[in-house]
């Protein structure tokens, strides 16, 4: 995984709520279990006919925000089933901030172990930085100072300790676990001569 730095963008604006994780990235799309070539098919549902053409107008597929890193979006983002798959596709498409007045668990968990900085904000934020998204302009997240950074203004932002260490990190699980490999070997020696015949 990789570290995560400051990020600034210009912010996508989903004005959806109780966005499930079909709606994410479809269940056709399950079968594989690379982290990778997901995108192309994030929002599929709302980005192609039942042909595979694209709609017309769906705000990722628009520049500036096909290559926004930032995504705003309404409440409960990420509900539904818990497929890891969902912010597979995202990250795999370039957020890599997601700014919502809440998150279903599982979803923001996930999220954190993918590269993905989930945001709890107010409605009032939510709607002050969707101005940024329709006038095109930049905001900025900064991790370490958690703030979120936007015209003159700068708001900050909760996260609990454990999760910032390992965005910051780029510690997925595998690489929490491979920080104690040591200990892991020097279980492992301890049982093989106390208890051989395990």
């Amino acid at each position: 995984m990789e570290k995560f730095n400051n990020i600034k963008s210009i912010p996508a604006y989903l004005p959806l709520i109780n966005v499930d994780t079909d709606k994410i990235i479809p269940k056709q799309f399950l079968k594989t279990i690379k982290r990778s070539g997901l995108g192309k098919s994030l929002f599929y549902e709302m980005r192609f006919d039942e042909k595979g053409n694209p709609i017309k107008g769906f705000t990722l597929d628009n520049e500036p925000y096909k290559d926004s890193k930032i995504l705003i979006t309404g409440k409960n983002f990420g509900c539904g089933s818990s497929r890891e798959h969902a912010p597979w596709a995202l990250i795999d498409f370039g957020i890599k901030v997601i700014i919502s007045e809440s998150f279903a668990d599982i979803f923001y968990n996930n999220c954190f172990k993918n590269g993905i900085l989930p945001i709890f904000t107010n409605e009032n934020t939510i709607k002050e930085l969707s101005q940024y998204s329709l006038r095109k302009e930049s905001i900025e997240v900064q991790l370490p100072e958690q703030k979120i950074i936007f015209g003159n203004k700068s708001i900050e932002f909760e996260l609990d300790t454990f999760k910032k260490k390992c965005l910051t990190e780029g510690l997925d699980d595998i690489a929490l676990s491979l920080e104690k490999i040591k200990n892991i070997e020097a279980f492992e020696d301890r049982v093989n001569k106390n208890k051989p015949w395990i």
